[in-house]
């Protein structure tokens, strides 16, 4: 009887031990191709410096790429919940396949962190969105910073010039907002797709309109078009990007066309140049050593960062969900789930992060700055206050 019970607690202990050396298994899918692989690249070079142990566990990473489509996305997430039953999922690059994923993460009730910028990735909050995070910073933050310098250098028409999907409407209900506070009128409103080759005719209604200045709404190299053929056609008013253009990509294809153009963007683009005070310095700067050590001096981008970011919040939540739960259980997503939306005050690349029931982005001011393009390289411009 005593060997019974002696060989029933051994099993036990055995099964305890295995519960508790369980795997974190972390689902990746972004966009490695595809018109957002400038994006999505640096992603997921990023991916590869995450950490492979959190509070003593395992953490394996399945990355998928989603070739910029979302049909492609859904089906990614879809393998990563079902077959291989990720306790969380990072991803995507771009809005329209982040937005197409959330269906996934509700239904499978994982927690999903999007490293793509639409403010309606998390808003409004409902049941669905319960389950879904993001890091880069929202439309509404970086169209205020643009609308505050446009009204500060005099401008006062402006064309608007975006992709034709959720990530250009978006952004031009968000910039219609900031501007009719500071009383700017939109002269013109165009939309272009991502795969375009030419966006002439686009341009010459811009061009008849006479704006003081062109906000392009667009993310990775296919936002230098319509600059490219505003230049070409001889446009001489300011131009604007937003922060969806922040890598080296866009600054090679846009070349001198893009020469002068203000920008938003996260301070990890411009980490060196910060001021010695700026309370994301240390914490964005951690990002660039990490990066470019591994990827080579000047590599770094903002869209690396976000996935960085996604990173750094998945590492602080896993360890509180731990305390309740444990990897590969309904019990623990849910755990995980509940610790990403109590983060608070956590320093990553991009912004100090703090979460809300209806706040799934939690970020401030301190996460932009405006940045111009000087000569082929991005140049601090200050910390873009209201």
């Amino acid at each position: 009887m005593k060997t019974t019970f002696k060989l029933a607690a051994a099993a036990a202990a055995l099964l305890a031990a295995a519960q508790a050396m369980a795997d974190i298994n972390v689902g990746v899918t972004l966009s490695a191709t595809g018109p957002a692989a400038s994006l999505g690249i640096p992603e997921k070079n990023t991916v590869s410096l995450m950490p492979k142990t959190i509070a003593g566990q395992k953490v394996n990473y399945i990355v998928l790429d989603d070739a910029s489509d979302t049909t492609s996305a859904v089906s990614n997430a879809r393998k990563l919940v079902s077959e291989n039953k990720v306790d969380v999922i990072l991803g995507s690059t771009t809005t329209p396949n982040s937005l197409a994923m959330i269906d996934v993460a509700a239904e499978s009730q994982t927690p999903m962190i999007s490293m793509a910028a639409s403010a309606r990735i998390v808003e409004p909050m409902d049941a669905k969105r319960k389950w879904v995070f993001k890091t880069p910073q929202n439309d509404i933050m970086m169209s205020l910073a643009i609308v505050e310098h446009m009204a500060a250098s005099g401008v006062q028409t402006v064309g608007f010039i975006g992709f034709n999907d959720a990530y250009g409407e978006g952004w031009y209900q968000e910039f219609a907002k900031a501007a009719a506070i500071k009383k700017l009128k939109i002269v013109a409103n165009e939309r272009y797709a991502r795969t375009d080759t030419s966006v002439t005719g686009q341009a010459l209604k811009i061009m008849s309109a006479k704006p003081d200045a062109v906000l392009v709404a667009g993310s990775g190299t296919p936002a230098a078009l319509p600059q490219k053929t505003l230049k070409e056609r001889g446009f001489a008013g300011k131009f604007y990007q937003t922060h969806g253009v922040a890598n080296a990509d866009f600054l090679r294809v846009g070349g001198k066309d893009v020469e002068g153009t203000f920008l938003p963007a996260g301070p990890v683009l411009v980490a060196e140049q910060l001021p010695a005070s700026h309370p994301v310095k240390k914490s964005a700067l951690a990002y660039v050593g990490a990066y470019e050590a591994a990827n080579g001096k000047g590599t770094v981008s903002t869209f690396g960062a976000h996935a960085w970011d996604a990173g750094l919040l998945m590492s602080s939540a896993v360890p509180v969900a731990l305390k309740k739960a444990q990897p590969g259980t309904p019990e623990f997503r849910a755990a995980l789930r509940d610790a990403l939306e109590a983060t608070s005050e956590l320093p990553g690349a991009h912004g100090i992060f703090s979460m809300t029931a209806n706040d799934h982005l939690g970020l401030d001011q301190r996460a932009r700055v405006m940045v111009k393009i000087e000569g082929g390289a991005w140049k601090y411009q200050g910390s873009a206050q209201p």
